[in-house]
C-alpha cells in the first residue's frame, strides 16, 4: 500500500513535531512546515526520508500553496492536514494589548488555519482518489479560556466555527475535518506550568501537564479513521488539570 501523506504545520517543536515523529514511524510521509528552517530539520532528522522540509510563512496564502505544490510534486497528493501552527499573546490586561498583539494572534491562530484549510479542500477535491482529513488543533481554550487570553481565546473559538462549517462543505467531496482540543501538553509552550499558572480567582498555582505522546497518538487515532468515519470534536488533557469547572 502506497504511504499516505501528511502536511504538518508548526512542526519544529512541541505538539506539531510528536505528531510528525508519530504519523511517519506509522508509515505515513510527513511535509513539515515551519518558520524556523532549523528546528524543521530537527524534525526531519528524527524522522528519516519520510520527510520533506517546507520552510514557511503560513500567514501568507501564496506560501501555504506552495507548501501544498510541494507536497504534491513529491507524493502526488495529500491525505491529511494536521493545522497546528499557532501561537499565544502577552498575558496582560485586556485593555493593555496593542492592535499588533491583537493582529498577530488572529493572523497565525485564525487566518492561518483557514489559508491551510482552503488549500487543502482545493486539493482534496481536485486529487483522485478524491478527499482527505483536515484536524484542526483548537485548543481547550475552544470552549473555556484562561484569564488575560481575550486573543487567543477568540481564535480558538473561531476554529470551532471553521471545524463545523468545513465539516459540512466537506461531505460532498469525501474531506472530513474534525477539531482535536489539547490541555496542558507537555512541551515549551506549557513550560511555565510548574511554576505556577493563573488562575480565574486571581492566584498562581502549578498545573499538571501529559506527554505530548498522548497527544501525537490522539492525532493519529483520528488520521487512521475511514474518510466514512469522523472524530468531529476530540478533547485529550491532563486529567487534574482545572478545565472543567473552570472558573
Amino acid at each position: 500500500m502506497t504511504a499516505r501523506v501528511a502536511i504538518v504545520t508548526g512542526a519544529g517543536s512541541g505538539i506539531g513535531r510528536a505528531v510528525a515523529r508519530d504519523l511517519a514511524a506509522h508509515g505515513w510521509n510527513v511535509a513539515l512546515a515551519g518558520r524556523r528552517v532549523a528546528a524543521l530539520a530537527e524534525t526531519a532528522e528524527m524522522i528519516g526520508p519520510a520527510a520533506l522540509i517546507h520552510p514557511c510563512d503560513v500567514t501568507h496564502p501564496a506560501q501555504v500553496d506552495g507548501l501544498f505544490a510541494a507536497t504534491v510534486a513529491r507524493w502526488g497528493r495529500v491525505d491529511l492536514l494536521f493545522n497546528n501552527a499557532g501561537i499565544f499573546p502577552p498575558v496582560v490586561p485586556v485593555d493593555d494589548l496593542t492592535p499588533d498583539d491583537w493582529r498577530a494572534v488572529v493572523d497565525v491562530n485564525l487566518n492561518a488555519a483557514f489559508w491551510c484549510l482552503r488549500a487543502a479542500f482545493r486539493q482534496m477535491k481536485a486529487q483522485v482518489p478524491q478527499g482527505g482529513r483536515i484536524i484542526n488543533n483548537g485548543s481547550i481554550s475552544a470552549t473555556a479560556p484562561r484569564p488575560m487570553s481575550a486573543p487567543y481565546t477568540a481564535t480558538k473559538h473561531a476554529i470551532t466555527g471553521l471545524t463545523k462549517s468545513a465539516a459540512l462543505d466537506g461531505r460532498a467531496h469525501n474531506i472530513a475535518v474534525g477539531q482535536i482540543d489539547i490541555g496542558n501538553a507537555a512541551s515549551d509552550m506549557t513550560a511555565a506550568m510548574s511554576a505556577g499558572v493563573l488562575q480565574a480567582d486571581g492566584s498562581r498555582r502549578p498545573e499538571p501537564v501529559m506527554d505530548v505522546a498522548h497527544v501525537a497518538r490522539s492525532v493519529r487515532h483520528m488520521a487512521d479513521l475511514p474518510l466514512d468515519a469522523n472524530v468531529l470534536f476530540m478533547t485529550v488533557m491532563a486529567t487534574a488539570m482545572p478545565f472543567v469547572g473552570r472558573g
